[in-house]
Order: C-alpha cells, then sequence, then structure tokens
C-alpha cells in the first residue's frame, strides 16, 4: 500500500474517520483499533510477513521484561544477546544470506575451490530492517536502564507496527514515541492541518519530483553504456534530488499521517543540501538512522572517546556498517565507507584551513558535489557499472545542450519530463531554502495567509499536473 496510491488515500480516511469517530476517550481501544490497522496495512504487501514481525515484537516485549526483572548482570547480558541473536538472525537470513553465500562462494573459487552452496530465493519483508531496529532499540535500552518495560502487550505492538513510519521509518525510540500510545489522544485542530500540511508537501516530493527525476536516471543509469560522462554526470546528480525527495517525502507524509492521528513522530531530514560540512550532512540527513548508529554502534565502540586511530576505526566501522544496513552489496559497503572517509578527512583538514565566513560557500560546494559523486555507488546496478560511471566522468563534454535535445527530441515522455521539471524544481528550491534547517509547517506558520493557501494551491496544482499518477515508482527505501 504505496503513500502515493489512493488505496492509503481511502485507508488514512477510513482509519482517521473511525479512530476519531467511536475512540477518542480510551486509549486502549485506540491501541487495539491501530494494531490491527497497522497490521492489515503491512499484510496488505504479504500476508507471510505478519509471522516476522510478530515475532520479533514478541521477543522483545517479553525478553525486555525478563532483562528488567534479571537482578544478575551476566544474566541480563545472556537475555540481551537472545534478543539480538533473534532479532538479526531474521534480519541477516532474509536480507543477507544470498550476500555472504555468494561472497564466501566467490572467495573459494579464487582459492582454488569449487563450492557448491545454494542461494535460496528469499522474498525481503518489506520495512524489516526499520522494524527491527526499532524494536532492537527498546531492548538494549532497558538493559541500559534508560527506560522500564510495559507491561502493555498491546501498545507495544502497536508501537513497532505503527502503520505511518512501519515501512521506511523514522525508526523511533521508545523512549520518545511508547509513552505517546500508553495515554489517550485527543483531537487538536492544529494536529489535523499541520498534519495534511506535510502530507501535501511530502506528495509534492514524491510524485513531482522524485518520480518524474526517476525516469531520466533510470532510463541513464539502466543503459549507461551507451552515454559519456556529461550524461552520466548529470544523471548522478539529479539522483541525488531524486533519492532525497523520495525519502524526505515519504517522511513527511509519515510524520503527517501520524500527526492526524495525534502522534508526533521524529523529524528525518532537515535540508541536508544545504549543509556545509560532512558532519552536518549526517546531522541533517534520515537523522533517525544516523542517531541510532551513532547510540548503538559508534558509542558502544568507544566513540571519541578514545585513541585518534581507535576514533577513526569506530567512525569507519560505524558508517560500512551503515552500508551494508542499506543493502547486500559491495556498492552499499562502499558507500557507507566513503562517508565514513569523508568525515575523518574533514577532521583533519579542518585542523589546518579554516576558511572566513565569507568563503564559507566553499564549504556547501565541496560536500555538495562529493556527496552527490558518491550517489554512483547506491544507485549502480554492480560494482562494475559503478567504475564504468566514474571512469566515464574522465570524459565530460559539456556542450550538453546539444545532447538533451536529442534524449528529448521525438519523445514525448522526455519532453513531458523537462517541462514538468522546468514548472516545478524553481519552487522546491524557493520552499527548502526557505525551510532551511526547519521544516514545511514552520515555514508556512512564519508567512500571512495569502502566501500559505497560494502555496497550498500551487502544490496541488503541481501534484495533479505534474505529478506521476499511473505506474509511480515505489519510494526507493521500501528495498531496506
Amino acid at each position: 500500500m504505496l503513500f502515493n496510491s489512493l488505496t492509503y488515500f481511502f485507508f488514512l480516511t477510513i482509519v482517521f474517520g473511525l479512530y476519531w469517530s467511536f475512540l477518542k476517550k480510551n486509549f486502549r481501544w485506540q491501541n487495539l483499533f491501530l494494531f490491527i490497522a497497522s497490521y492489515c496495512f503491512y499484510g496488505w504487501w504479504d500476508v507471510r510477513f505478519l509471522v516476522l514481525i510478530f515475532i520479533s515484537s514478541s521477543v522483545d516485549f517479553f525478553l525486555g521484561q525478563a532483562i528488567f526483572s534479571q537482578p544478575d548482570k551476566t544474566k541480563k547480558l545472556h537475555l540481551l544477546w537472545v534478543c539480538l541473536f533473534i532479532n538479526l538472525g531474521m534480519l541477516g537470513f532474509f536480507k543477507y544470506y544470498n550476500f555472504f553465500v555468494d561472497s564466501f562462494s566467490f572467495l573459494l573459487t579464487n582459492l582454488g575451490f569449487q563450492p557448491h552452496i545454494k542461494t535460496l530465493r528469499l522474498i525481503l519483508p518489506v520495512g524489516i530492517s526499520f522494524y527491527t531496529f526499532q524494536s532492537l532499540s527498546y531492548s538494549i535500552d532497558i538493559y541500559r536502564g534508560k527506560i522500564q518495560p510495559t507491561k502493555k502487550f498491546i501498545s507495544f505492538m502497536t508501537f513497532v507496527s505503527f502503520f505511518p513510519q512501519l515501512v521506511a521509518g523514522p525508526i523511533q525510540r521508545a523512549s520518545d514515541l511508547l509513552p505517546q500510545f500508553l495515554k489517550a489522544r485527543t483531537f487538536k485542530r492544529d494536529h489535523l492541518i499541520s498534519g495534511f500540511r506535510l502530507i501535501l508537501y511530502g506528495l509534492f516530493k514524491k510524485m513531482v519530483i522524485a518520480d518524474r527525476l526517476a525516469y531520466f536516471v533510470d532510463h541513464i543509469y539502466n543503459s549507461s553504456e551507451k552515454y559519456d560522462g556529461t550524461v552520466l554526470l548529470a544523471a548522478t546528480f539529479l539522483f541525488g534530488f531524486q533519492i532525497y525527495c523520495d525519502f524526505s517525502g515519504y517522511s513527511d507524509i509519515a510524520i503527517g499521517s501520524a500527526r492526524l492521528l495525534g502522534f508526533d513522530l521524529t523529524q528525518n531530514f532537515r535540508t541536508p543540501y544545504l549543509t556545509k560540512s560532512f558532519k552536518e550532512f549526517w546531522q541533517r540527513w534520515h537523522i533517525s538512522l544516523s542517531t541510532w548508529f551513532r547510540d548503538y554502534v559508534y558509542i558502544p565502540l568507544g566513540g571519541n572517546r578514545v585513541s585518534q586511530s581507535r576514533w577513526i576505526f569506530n567512525i569507519l566501522v560505524t558508517f560500512t556498517i551503515s552500508g551494508l544496513w542499506h543493502g547486500a552489496s559491495s556498492t552499499f559497503i562502499i558507500w557507507g565507507f566513503l562517508h565514513g572517509f569523508y568525515l575523518v578527512s574533514e577532521h583533519f583538514v579542518s585542523k589546518f584551513v579554516t576558511l572566513p565566513k565569507s568563503f564559507s560557500w566553499i564549504g556547501f560546494v565541496i560536500t555538495f558535489v562529493i556527496v552527490n559523486l558518491s550517489w554512483v555507488f547506491f544507485r549502480a546496478n554492480t560494482l562494475e557499472q559503478s567504475l564504468h560511471i566514474l571512469s566515464g566522468f574522465n570524459n565530460l563534454n559539456f556542450n550538453f545542450i546539444p545532447k538533451a535535445c536529442s534524449l528529448f527530441a521525438g519523445n514525448n515522455e522526455f519532453r513531458e519530463f523537462a517541462i514538468s521539471l522546468l514548472e516545478s524544481f524553481p519552487l522546491f528550491l524557493v520552499l527548502e531554502i526557505g525551510i532551511n534547517q526547519s521544516d514545511f509547517n514552520s515555514l508556512i506558520l512564519k508567512r500571512g495567509t495569502i502566501f500559505r493557501w497560494s502555496t497550498y494551491l500551487i502544490l496541488v496544482f503541481m501534484i495533479l499536473i505534474f505529478g506521476v499518477l499511473n505506474a509511480a515508482p515505489k519510494f526507493i527505501y521500501f528495498q531496506f
């Protein structure tokens, strides 16, 4: 059930109507209803997926209580390891089994052996990486003594499976979201309006910007051998905007949908392309995941309170694992490692080079260019293709207009792509610059009534006229 579909619109409308019409005074009935609605939402993808999320949630619920009540620290740690083994075991089996089998077979072959290890035809359950991390953080925080376990089974199960953020986040901490399930929610007009605002802007970013860019980017990347470095470079930078609008658009719709039901979710993006350093970029890109890795991987490794060489190791390991989290492919691992390398390099360069404020734009340009060039490894289908594309950048011909015209000539879909972006992209840039480090609601509330309603009408017009309504691509992060 895609957020940018009529099915989800009707689903959300029905849930919203029943939720506030009959269940507004009792949070237990509210939670039970949301639990059923969330499982219906998730089961819409594949009913078999429900078994996995139920097992994962139940394990963390009961082991969380056992960890909390266990006075012996050693046994407490053993219980946590059981929890980690079950959750990460399921995630590893469905997401990484074939990857590790292929990698191991490749290694044995290079050593002169002839392995006959079979891979399995596994369906990757949608959202398993997200809800596994969300559920795990609950057990880990109980072990650390940061939170106490809840005794309300349905409330916890709903916390893990809450449909607005189930499939692709934001990844919520139990300390932030679970308390909201343990008290009655009351209808607030402000929540309704702000929720619709975020949904509207999210749909604009997804349907008008990301899905239009997807047509061009997919066309180039799926036949990259036909194009020179100029076209490949353009497709790579456009993919940078595509993935941002796709994922931040999803996050806006998720946060907006939750707000319609009386919940506040964590902000996941704060205009990351307007940053002037790699460190700041990762403070504003996929915030819920980057802070998860910071708190549950980087800090346990020692964080920055270690020797310099160990700190470098901690950064590189954390970002390499983050890359692997995104997908079972060497390209994702390289992408993650590169970002760790950028952060380490930036740290040492900053000790010797300090730019005056008047030249701070240089940091923006460097960060923007390198981040976008790194998307090659994220978008390429194989490592070989990514290396081919990078090598193609050595052959740049900046006489791009004739090449663009040759792509669009005689192709209605390419012309539609160009026209829609020329109409919508300036609006997107203006809004993003206005939002800088804030969110769409904050931008709108700072302006007058005329600006506010003009923006609403223009966004609706853009979605209806230029939005991809038929055969729209899935959200990119659904594959993770």
